[in-house]
């Protein structure tokens, strides 16, 4: 009995949440072994991890929700010598069958990473990357405010008293910026275009903060990724935004990215098997990373607008009988391969 239980291996799944973590293990061949709940906190995760181990060796963990509430249990993990696997949430038509719980979660997790069927290695969020993506955060929300102020302010410029208006129209936006900035609303009798004034210099101020605070933001992540990825900022179309979500998407351990192949399904720009009988076909990837195929997307148009090269090609393909999107598709294509070996590599 006891050459037994030192001989059996367990894969655990945990289904993660704010407060507590729910776990379940399993033996070699899919038995149920058991499932408890751990608080969340380094407390926790070490009488997770204790409990799994009581079953026998620990193979791997699966485990939902790595970028978000399970990132801390994924870290103590990983620092454990465990193998973590990232698991999707549970399809709906297989709830519907099997019901919701956490432990059912947790259940399917750990036989999702024993079958196979979720097969990732988890980000590890632990080195200068994961610092480059949590300002990146930051930056994309300042980004999004001021375009909202902008927005609101040029809307207030359309319905704003006529003289007001003139004054307004047309600017560049740094100079509707400036001017605006310099409304007083004290010096107008008129109620209407005193408030139309107080809340463009406002917007105004606010814009001008946010772009203060995305010049900071910019200023702490460029030596980061000067630091971290100097080849990739050097590859042709690779800006500063680029870099980072392509940083990001491959995460602090891109190691975990077996072949170029599957760098290119992370980023969704690899075509899809869609065929049927005798029809042999492929469709558009609407998956993987978004961020990261929007930052293909941007290095290709950049190329098209400069490279000769890129340019050549695009007519090549016109030519051809291929509409536009599809080769710029294809282009992303071939940036994702030139990309994936410019990516750090530990």
């Amino acid at each position: 009995m006891t050459i037994v239980e030192a001989a059996r291996t367990v894969t655990g799944g945990i289904d993660t949440h704010g407060d507590v973590h729910v776990a379940a293990a399993l033996d070699q061949v899919g038995g149920l072994l058991g499932t408890e709940s751990f608080e969340a906190s380094p407390d926790g995760y070490s009488a997770l991890l204790s409990w799994l181990s009581n079953f026998g060796t620990v193979t791997k963990v699966g485990v939902e929700g790595t970028g978000s509430y399970g990132a801390g249990v994924a870290r103590f993990l990983a620092r454990a010598g465990v193998q973590v696997i990232e698991v999707d949430r549970q399809n709906r038509q297989a709830r519907r069958q099997s019901g919701k719980s956490d432990p059912i979660d947790a259940v399917e997790a750990a036989r999702a990473a024993l079958s196979g069927r979720a097969h990732g290695q988890a980000k590890s969020r632990d080195g200068s990357i994961e610092a480059i993506r949590v300002l990146v955060v930051a930056k994309r929300s300042a980004r999004a405010a001021r375009v909202k102020a902008l927005a609101q302010m040029r809307q207030l410029t359309y319905s704003a008293p006529d003289q007001l208006q003139c004054r307004l129209k047309g600017l560049p936006i740094p100079q509707f910026v400036s001017v605006a900035q310099g409304l007083r609303p004290t010096r107008s009798k008129d109620p209407v275009t005193a408030a139309t004034k107080a809340s463009l210099s406002s917007l105004a101020h606010r814009v001008a903060d946010l772009e203060d605070e995305i010049a900071e933001l910019d200023a702490m992540i460029t030596p980061l990724l000067q630091a971290t990825a100097p080849q990739l900022l050097a590859v042709y179309g690779v800006g500063i935004d680029t870099a980072a979500a392509l940083l990001v998407a491959a995460g602090d351990n891109p190691e975990r990215l077996r072949s170029e192949a599957a760098w290119a399904h992370l980023c969704g720009v690899s075509p899809l098997q869609a065929s049927s009988g005798k029809i042999t076909r492929h469709r558009l990837n609407r998956g993987g990373d978004r961020q990261a195929n929007r930052a293909l997307w941007h290095i290709v148009m950049s190329r098209l607008a400069s490279d000769p090269e890129t340019q050549a090609y695009m007519e090549r393909r016109v030519k051809n009988g291929r509409s536009k999107r599809e080769a710029i598709r294809m282009l992303k294509r071939y940036v994702a391969r030139e990309v994936y070996h410019h990516l750090p590599r530990g």
